[in-house]
Formats: C-alpha cells, structure tokens, sequence
C-alpha cells in the first residue's frame, strides 16, 4: 500500500512538472512584490521631454543602454556622445532612421526585415524610461507623445533582457518577458515585448487589452496614431453596446490608410474624433475606468503586436491615470469628427 501511494504521489508530481513546462510560467508573476516604486510621466509637447531625457542619462552612474526606432535631438546626440566616456552606453536605431547621426562601437544598427520600433531607455539597470515618444525634433517639440519613466529592478531587468535580445540582433522574437507582472506599492504593473510576449497563448498584448476591455466597468479611452486592429475595433464595438462610456481619438492622417476603423467606429455610433494637432497626434494609450493605462510604443495595428519589436506597460494606478484621462481628454476636446 506505502509503495502504491509513493508511486501515485510520484505520478503526480511528474504531471505538475509537465503542466509547469508547458505553460512556461513565468518567474514568480504571481507572488512578485517591489516596493519603493516611482512613476512620472510627461506629456510632449508642453512638457519639454528632450530635456527630461538628458537629465536622466547625465545622471547615469553606470550604463546607459537605449532602443530607439529614430533618433535626430543634436543635444540629446552630444549628451550620449559625452556620457560614454564616463558608463557604458549602448544605443540601438532601426537602419530605416540611420544616417550617421551618431557613430562609434556603442552604436548598433538594427537590420531587421521588421521595424525596430521602441523607444526607451534602461538606467543603471534600476530606470526605464519609454512611452511613445520618439527622440526627435518632431517627437519632443512637435507631436503628442507620452513619456514614462518607472524606477524599478524587476521591470528594469525585463528591459535590459529586450535589449540584449536586440543588441545580439535577435528580431521580433525571443524569450519572453521574464517578470510579466509585478505586485507593487502603487499597484500592479504589468510588462509585454511584442511579438513574443503577444500571442494569443501568452495572453499578452493586444490579447490582454481587449481582456481589460471586456471587463471595463464604465469607460474606455483610446488615443493611438493609427488604429487598424479590428479585432480590438469588435471589442470596442461590444463595450460600447453594452453602455461602456467609449472615446476614441486617432491621428487624423491615418484615418483613410487601408484597414483603417475610423469610418467603420463611426457608423456603428462610437465617440470617435480625429486629432486637431496640425502636427501629429503620436500616442498609443489606453484608459481603461480611469484607473488603469496602457501605453507604449506598439500602434493598435496588425503588426504592432505580432510583426515588430516593440514594448508595453500596463500599470493598475489610479493616479497615474487621470494624469493620461487629462491628456486625452484635452485632445479630445480639441478633435472633430470628419
């Protein structure tokens, strides 16, 4: 009898074992906690986030490791040039936005068949900065973007681990994000590289979002340069049906490209405006009962989320969204519908 309930109890341990492989869990996701975390965010064009950027990485103490899809800021350029004599610095542009604008063997070219499209920054392996924001003339002065900073170890290791995938060109693929979620003092936060972390059996990404769309409690905000993800366009369909408050803001260029929602939003009734910036309305965030954002560098499009190499952050923070509910709904009022 002993030697048959050992054999069972082996038995079941081997299945666990199994079951843990296949699903492959994720470093303590569950059970993580940090505290100590900070947040800020900025909005271009009012905030002067070329000069927020140089701040930060003046205040390197050690490395300075960077993926920008474009990147033509001269003052943002010579504060890199001078920081890497002092840390290691590492920057990373899509070969589509490199025209020798900096140069030397802490400069990697990203040759990808798909677009290298992030935009972010890993401090001192303890600081990220990211958010929509390319580093550009345009980008900071110009256009709307967001721009996050968060001061933390895990969701920097997750960075850094993106970024090594890229710096030993590894492209829209990888292993996937080692610390998803995070338990912490101002609330969950949650981390996805596309395409590896935004597939439909990682139930990432896009995946994730029309999960927190499907379980709002009173409204959804959308502002995104370019919209043409339908399945994310049905989910917003549903939601309004079923009396979700729906605001969706796009960049007004983009509302005629192929596969673009905007018309099809409109005739089925959704709030949905185009931008009024004569420039463009560049970001990609999501509000979801003013509580919880997403936002990052993925545009809610096809190739946003299983095509390119991007980054999205989810963090459940009352406070942090209203300062986006504020942004989006100044452009919201400045928009129309055409």
């Amino acid at each position: 009898m002993r030697y048959f309930i050992i054999l069972i109890f082996s038995f079941l341990l081997l299945i666990n074992g199994c079951n843990n492989a296949l699903t492959r869990n994720v470093v303590g996701s569950e059970e993580l906690y940090e505290s100590n975390i900070k947040t800020q965010v900025y909005f271009c064009p009012q905030d002067d986030c070329s000069s927020i950027i140089k701040k930060n990485i003046n205040n390197a103490k050690n490395s300075v490791h960077c993926a920008f899809w474009d990147l033509d800021l001269k003052d943002l350029i010579n504060t890199i040039a001078k920081k890497s004599h002092d840390v290691d610095v590492k920057i990373i542009i899509d070969n589509r936005n490199y025209d020798d604008q900096i140069k030397g063997d802490g400069v990697k070219v990203a040759k990808s068949s798909r677009y290298m499209h992030n935009k972010f920054c890993v401090i001192d392996n303890n600081q990220v900065i990211t958010g929509s924001m390319n580093p550009t003339e345009r980008g900071s002065k110009f256009n709307n973007n967001n721009l996050v900073i968060i001061n933390s170890k895990y969701i920097s290791e997750n960075y850094e681990d993106e970024f090594n995938e890229l710096w030993n060109n590894i492209y829209s693929s990888g292993d996937n994000v080692k610390y998803n979620k995070i338990n912490t003092n101002i609330g969950i936060i949650e981390n996805y590289f596309c395409p590896e972390d935004c597939k439909l059996e990682f139930q990432g990404g896009i995946y994730k979002i029309i999960d927190l769309i499907k379980n709002a409690e009173e409204s959804v905000k959308v502002a995104s340069f370019s919209f043409t993800h339908e399945e994310l366009a049905d989910e917003l369909l549903k939601a309004d049906i079923n009396g979700i408050n729906v605001s969706v803001l796009i960049e007004r260029r983009q509302r005629n490209v192929q596969n673009s929602q905007y018309t099809r939003l409109k005739d089925f009734g959704v709030d949905i405006k185009v931008d009024g910036n004569k420039y463009n309305m560049h970001h990609k965030f999501i509000i979801i009962d003013n509580k919880i954002v997403v936002t990052g560098s993925p545009n809610y499009s096809f190739s946003g989320f299983n095509r390119n190499d991007e980054n999205m952050l989810i963090i459940y923070n009352e406070n942090l969204a209203l300062r986006f509910v504020r942004e989006f709904d100044r452009l919201f009022g400045e928009g129309e519908v055409v």
